[in-house]
């Protein structure tokens, strides 16, 4: 009699799978294949069952290649089962046959699992502060087996599998096993190498299967328009910036000079036929370049795997990926440490203010939004088409503090700019009444978001202690750059976007309108040592049709150059760290596009070389003299000694650092040459006039002090009198 629901006589074998659940295993659709594939104890012995779609024949060997049984066809095509000459569970392999040939695969169900019970409690409780060690893909050694442990998180789906070129893209050869308590699917898959492209295909809670998604966690990409992840193998990288890394783990940044250049990976260089440089030959190129030219730092817009090159890399699809744009993540590293091996930092900007909608990534990432919020008014960011990622969970908080931990220890990188910081903050942020959903006390602030970036803060400083991270953030929330015991954010700067608006609102002005807007200037310094700025003349200042810093200058050609000189000069002098996008260190003219490279041949112009060879001097000063960075977020640092001459344009401080000499900076902000113009000083002698924006090597009118200037006392003053430059900034010392 045969037994309902199975092909043969149960007496006969007595392990046949029942019909309904080899036909599951063949659907994709069993709820539990572990529970019926690989090795298992049957009634005195063993047997092993296994679904090899496109077998004829299969026979078992251990993974030493003893074999130890042959299977049978089960009651679907594909599905295999027969008794084992196993007196102990282990790991198997399969050798399978067909008319075109044999091969070998390793059997991913008769693996235990990787994760244990302490993952699951630490991942629960929202404290594991290394899942980019456990999500993912990790080529691993497991039970004696070569391969990969993909593990992800996707609570709510049905069913999970990793399809690759490894397995045909089948999702139902590597269906993984749910660890239920913390919703995170996994298995290892031997025999699977680094360099192999693979996704998750899941089946959402209605049943439906979902578009292909990409990993959450991987650390390589393919290469737009594909949307692949890639096995990426351990980082092999012998580090060399123990030195670099020593000094600002001991140092207080804020206290350290830090000028730094803002570089689109995709756009500073390329080659003659508009690929993109790699890793390493940006290296090459950048790192020399950078040093020469004086800046101490190198941020760079997002690197990591973005699927639209005019989003910039703010549209992020792998946060745990270098782009494939550049080469191996390896090459990355390399850069990295090249670049501290002879002192210069490297910071990123990083986006957890918002992801992209694309259907590969993490958008209704199992079915349900997982990663978002639900609901549009606090889910969906309506300047950018694009989802807001849900503060209030804590996976979703693990995910995003474990990126910023990532970063710091997988590529050493010195500091981390967090974009869009503004939007996370304000619930109402870009929205109209009724277009938002306030907090639980009734206010507009987004509270969830203020614990996030705390943690994150907390966590990244604990851990790494040379690290900085700054804020953009455009309003006057207080406190973004206080520690967090203090009720701060716990940033370690802000960029001063004040400065940026007030500074660039003045210049763009008429000379003959400025002294009415003489405050433009000033203003700032009321504000200035509230938080610890950076002072950003950024990328977003050069595009979207308002023209580059250069065109943003008015007057003639001679003129526009002697004011971004004269600013230049005046922001170097500013107290705040300094940050200017690349190609504005030599005046590049056209607008930034991210789809070609700056125009280099600016330099053939004396005036555009002189516009860089200012800017490097600038960063040497900068670097090179304590009272110019020493106190840049502390008001000891600075004095007025000029700030009401409104009618000249004319602004007049000193930088002052305990125990170091004096700088006095001063600005003229007209066309006019004023003689024996009189400036007080912090100091009797003669003064050096270190720097002057208007000198003929700069491409100026050569009009200065002869090189120095001596004080005398008037009315109980110390003061001196001097040649102010048309439209020119002069620094002096004490001689």
């Amino acid at each position: 009699m045969k037994q309902k629901g199975t092909v043969r006589d149960a007496d006969k074998t007595g392990f046949s799978l029942p019909v309904d659940e080899a036909e599951a295993i063949a659907s994709g659709a069993h709820e539990d294949p572990f529970s019926v594939l690989g090795l298992h104890d049957h009634q005195k012995g063993m047997i092993a069952r296994a679904f090899i779609p496109g077998a004829d024949s299969v026979e078992v060997l251990t993974l030493a290649g003893e074999p130890v049984g042959q299977l049978e066809q089960g009651a679907v095509a594909g599905l295999f089962e027969g008794r084992v000459n196993l007196k102990q569970r282990q790991p198997l392999r399969y050798s399978a046959t067909n008319a075109t040939g044999a091969w070998q695969i390793g059997d991913p169900y008769s693996f235990g699992p990787v994760l244990g019970p302490m993952d699951d409690y630490f991942i629960a409780e929202g404290s594991h502060l290394r899942l980019f060690d456990k999500l993912g893909a990790h080529p691993i050694t497991h039970e004696g087996a070569e391969g990969v442990h993909f593990a992800v998180w996707a609570p709510n789906a049905r069913r999970v599998s990793v399809v690759g070129d490894f397995n045909d893209w089948d999702g139902r050869r590597h269906v993984m096993r749910k660890r239920s308590d913390v919703g995170i699917w996994e298995i290892f898959a031997p025999d699977v190498k680094p360099g192999a492209a693979y996704k998750f295909e899941i089946i959402g809670p209605d049943g439906q299967k979902l578009p292909l998604k990409a990993d959450p966690y991987a650390r390589r990409a393919e290469f737009r328009p594909a949307t692949a992840s890639i096995v990426a193998a351990d980082l092999d990288h012998e580090w060399g910036d123990q030195a670099h890394r020593e000094h600002w783990s001991k140092v207080d940044a804020r206290r350290q000079p830090m000028s730094i250049y803002e570089v689109h990976p995709g756009s500073w260089r390329r080659h003659d036929d508009g690929s993109f440089f790699s890793w390493d030959q940006m290296a090459a190129e950048l790192i020399p370049y950078c040093v020469e030219m004086g800046f101490t730092h190198i941020e760079f817009l997002p690197v990591s795997e973005h699927p639209y090159d005019p989003s910039w890399g703010y549209q992020t699809t792998g946060l745990y990926a270098p782009s494939a744009r550049f080469g191996e993540p390896a090459g990355f590293a390399r850069l990295v440490d090249g670049a501290h091996q002879v002192g210069v930092g490297v910071i990123l900007d990083w986006v957890p203010a918002h992801f992209p909608t694309d259907a590969h990534g993490l958008s209704h990432f199992d079915g349900t939004a997982l990663y978002e919020h639900a609901d549009p008014r606090q889910g969906f960011h309506p300047d950018w088409n694009t989802a807001i990622y849900n503060f209030g969970r804590r996976e979703v908080v693990s995910f995003l503090v474990n990126n910023a931990l990532f970063w710091a220890e997988a590529y050493h990188v010195d500091g981390l700019r967090v974009d869009a910081v503004a939007s996370m903050l304000y619930l109402d942020y870009s929205r109209k009444e009724g277009e938002w959903i306030p907090n639980k006390d009734g206010g507009r602030e987004n509270l969830e978001a203020v614990d996030f970036l705390r943690n994150m803060n907390k966590a990244v400083y604990a851990t790494h202690p040379g690290i900085v991270t700054i804020a953009e953030e455009s309003t006057s929330w207080p406190k973004v750059s206080a520690p967090v015991h203090e009720g701060g954010l716990g940033f370690g700067f802000k960029w001063n976007m004040g400065f940026m608006h007030d500074t660039l609102s003045y210049m763009s002005r008429d000379p003959i309108h400025r002294k009415h807007h003489h405050d433009d200037l000033t203003f700032g310094l009321l504000y200035a040592f509230s938080e610890n700025f950076v002072l950003p003349l950024s990328h977003d200042e050069v595009v979207h049709g308002k023209g580059s810093l250069l065109t943003k200058m008015p007057g003639d050609e001679w003129q526009k150059f002697a004011n971004l000189r004269a600013y230049y000069g005046f922001m170097w002098g500013y107290p705040g760290k300094k940050l200017l996008f690349m190609g504005q260190e030599f005046a590049q003219r056209g607008e930034w596009s991210e789809a070609r490279q700056l125009d280099w041949d600016h330099l053939d112009d004396p005036r555009h070389h002189g516009m860089q060879d200012l800017v490097r001097d600038l960063n040497k000063l900068y670097t090179h003299l304590p009272a110019l960075h020493a106190r840049d977020c502390e008001p000891e640092g600075f004095e007025w000694l000029i700030a009401d001459d409104s009618a000249n344009s004319v602004f007049a401080w000193a930088r002052h650092a305990p125990g170091e000499k004096p700088i006095v900076v001063i600005s003229n902000f007209t066309p006019n040459v004023h003689t024996n113009y009189q400036v007080p000083m912090p100091e009797g002698g003669t003064w050096r006039e270190i720097f002057n924006s208007d000198a003929t090597i700069y491409g100026g009118s050569g009009k200065g002090n002869m090189g120095e200037v001596t004080t005398r006392l008037e009315d109980g003053r110390t003061v001196t009198e001097l040649t102010l430059p048309p439209l020119a900034t002069l620094m002096l010392t004490p001689g």
